[in-house]
Formats: C-alpha cells, structure tokens, sequence
C-alpha cells in the first residue's frame, strides 16, 4: 500500500520586532503563527541572510549572537535555532560565502553618533568542533562587506572617507589570536569616493558590486585576486543607497534617489528603479524605471516582479514592477498601503523617532508583504493578482517598521549571499 504524501510546507513568512525583543515565524497565506523566539533584537541594519538548505541568519545586537533559523526545522523534528555563535555588535552588515558555511559581521555606529567600533567577526559554521566565531580589528568606519567562493574565500570590506576595498583571507581571520587583534588586509585597492553605501554578490562570476555617488564600482575575482573594472553609471541624475542581486533573471537592482540634499525635504525626493543585468556583455543592459517620489529604500524580489515601498505624506503604496516579460522592467501595479500614525512628516527626517516599513519577497514566489510599523500589521499583496490582498497582524507594534524575510521551502534567495 502506498505512503500517502505529506501536504506541501507553506511560504513562510519571518517577523522580527527588533524594538519589542519578539521574532515570530508565520504562515502564510493565513498568517498563523508556526514558531517564535522572545528576548532576541534583531539588528536591522544587518537585517536578513538567506543561506542554503532554506536557513536564514540575522544578529541579535543585545545578545550579541549570530543566529542561523530553521523555518522548516520544527517541521521535521529539528529546532528552530540551528546554531548560534558570539559575534561583535552593533552589527552593520552581514555576508556569506556562497557555500553559506563562511560568514563575516562588521560592526559600526549602533545608536551612537559617530563611528567607535572597529571590529569584524569571521565565522565558519562548518568548523569541525562545531560553529566557532573569531573577533579582530580592522578600521573605524561603516563597512560594507561580501564573502568571495572558494575554498578559502576573501572576506572584502567597503570602506568610507577614505574610500577603500580590504580585502582578507577568512581561513587567516579564523587563526587570529584571542583579545581582538589587529590584522592588516592582504589586499587593498581605491574606492575613489567616500560616499560608499550599499554592497552586493555575484556567486556565478565571483564580481563584487558597492555603491557610491559616482556609479556601481565592481571587483572581478579571478585566480584568488581582486581586480577594479570599469563601474556602472546610474544613467542620470541621483545615486544609489542599496543594491541587491535577483539571482533568477541574473540581476542587479537600486533606487536611485535624487533632489534636494535636506533631508527634511525628503517628500520632494525623486526615486528611480535602476537594474543591470549581470550576463548582458559588455555594453550592458540597463535603466531607470520612475518610481514616485518620496522615500524608497530597500527592496523585494519575486519570482516574477520586483517590489518598492514608496513613503510619501500624500499616501503610501506598494510599486510592483514586471520583470520577467518581455522588454524592459515597467511599472504593472501600484497598491495603495494604509497610512501609519507615526508616518515621518516634511520638515523632520524620515528615519528618525518616526514608523517605516519593511518589505519582503522571496524569488520562488508572487507574495510580498510590507510591514505598517507601530500598528503591529503587514500587509500580503499577491504580485501576479495586485487586487488580493491580506492583512497579517502580530502581538507587538512593530515600531521602527520591524524587519520581514519570506521564506520558501526550496528557496533560491541565498543565490544573493548579503544581509538584507
């Protein structure tokens, strides 16, 4: 007699309230509740690592800990924590190397004024006596970070005034002697602008990407060295403050954001979709999509569309762009988002003392959710049916926007091996 089939695991969908100290693990498209963990505060800039086997890895910045989750563990008698390994705080970014196994944390300003920490964590969560986390220092600043492949992979940071990409062996990291020593990169090459923000991983042809004002500087990775190649214009006015990689359509993405340098003026901000695609030759496929203005910042992709949340006094909304037709990424759907009581108003920043929203996607599937911070809801919009929607709502209030990861069983998310 035949073993009847198990029903399929559904989308899952993470929830971390970094303010409340609350991480729940929901269903969706229910929004039932399927784990938890409490007394962990997730480091929101870091934010989410998709890794492979459908684990994803954030930092709790109190406890100071890497945390690697099991969305699916629970379901087949394993716990939610995979694993947990001390690392330094306050956590800026998170990277891994494509194998998922190598990981590097820096840390920068936290809830400080100025830049004090000049301290970088290298893991290896395959190390033979179980996962094992090594502290040293390197320089003051906000560094972005990516983990090369390979079995002994660079750990290369991005650094600001001066702008500057340090590169280190992660096998050497993990042999630092105890008490934070000092180690000086094997290999440094120029970042001509100071501005530096927003970092990105291509595991297919080992280039390395980083934002900065005057365009998308790239690193090829050959033969166990690093190389400057020519970088990617923002094709017009503005720049980009966040790149991320769609590993399916073999994408880079950003929102250029232009207009007024005041931030108190943020409404009159432009906000422009940017893309390149990553195997279009040399010339290079690439464009701008206008997106509204406002504040729009980090992104999400899906199987088929790519998604921004745009921020504006006169009304929010989801901004879906079609991407996997033919032609170039267009604007297909704009859902309008129910306004927060904290929104952030013109004349005042919009990321200080105010609500925001996070977004969420996963490139195995159309739903994406964004979170209306301070009122403890997310809103589920189906990317290829805009006119579905669900509202999901969860025991604390979300300030601050909390942060969301969604999560498929057979997941190919860590295709982008940076923190989002």
């Amino acid at each position: 007699m035949a073993t009847p089939l198990s029903p399929p695991l559904p989308p899952r969908l993470l929830v971390a309230d970094q303010v409340a100290g609350t991480l729940t693990v929901l269903n969706l498209p229910d929004g039932s509740e399927s784990s938890s963990l409490h007394g962990c505060h997730l480091a929101e800039h870091a934010g989410f690592l998709a890794l492979p086997g459908g684990r994803v890895a954030f930092v709790d910045d109190r406890a100071g800990e890497l945390l690697v989750l099991d969305p699916y563990g629970p379901d087949r008698g394993r716990p939610l924590v995979a694993a947990a390994v001390p690392v330094a705080v306050p956590a800026e970014h998170l990277a891994a190397d494509p194998t998922g196994r190598r990981l590097a944390v820096t840390t920068g300003l936290g809830r400080n004024e100025e830049p004090w920490s000049d301290l970088l964590t290298a893991v290896d969560l395959g190390a033979p006596e179980g996962p094992q986390a090594v502290r040293i220092r390197t320089r003051t600043g906000e560094p972005g970070v990516t983990v090369t492949g390979g079995g002994d992979p660079l750990v290369v940071l991005r650094h600001r005034e001066p702008g500057q990409f340090a590169a280190y062996r992660h096998r050497a990291l993990m042999a630092a002697a105890p008490a934070c020593p000092r180690v000086e990169p094997d290999a440094v090459l120029a970042l001509p602008d100071d501005d530096g923000h927003g970092d990105a991983h291509d595991p297919v042809t080992g280039r390395l990407f980083a934002a900065a004002g005057s365009g998308v500087h790239r690193l090829a990775y050959r033969d166990g060295r690093l190389t400057a190649e020519e970088a990617l214009p923002w094709g017009g006015p503005g720049r980009g403050y966040y790149l991320r990689l769609d590993p399916v359509r073999r994408t880079l993405w950003s929102c250029v954001r232009g207009g007024p340098a005041d931030p108190g003026r943020w409404p009159e901000w432009s906000n422009d979709a940017w893309w390149y695609g990553l195997d279009s030759g040399r010339s290079g496929r690439s464009g701008r999509v206008p997106l509204g203005p406002g504040l729009v910042f980090r992104l999400a992709v899906t199987a088929r569309h790519t998604a921004f949340a745009r921020v504006h006094p006169d009304g929010d909304e989801l901004v879906l762009l079609a991407v996997d037709s033919p032609g170039d990424p267009r604007v297909s759907a704009r859902v309008g988002l129910a306004p927060m009581a904290g929104a952030p108003r013109a004349g005042g920043t919009p990321w200080d003392g105010v609500e925001r929203r996070a977004i969420a996607a996963s490139p195995a599937g159309s739903l994406v959710a964004v979170s209306r911070g301070g009122h403890g809801e997310i809103e589920l919009v189906d990317a290829e049916r805009p006119e579905w929607r669900r509202t999901l709502t969860v025991p604390t209030p979300l300030h601050e926007g909390g942060h969301l990861a969604l999560v498929h069983p057979d997941d190919p998310a860590a295709g982008d091996p940076v923190g989002r």
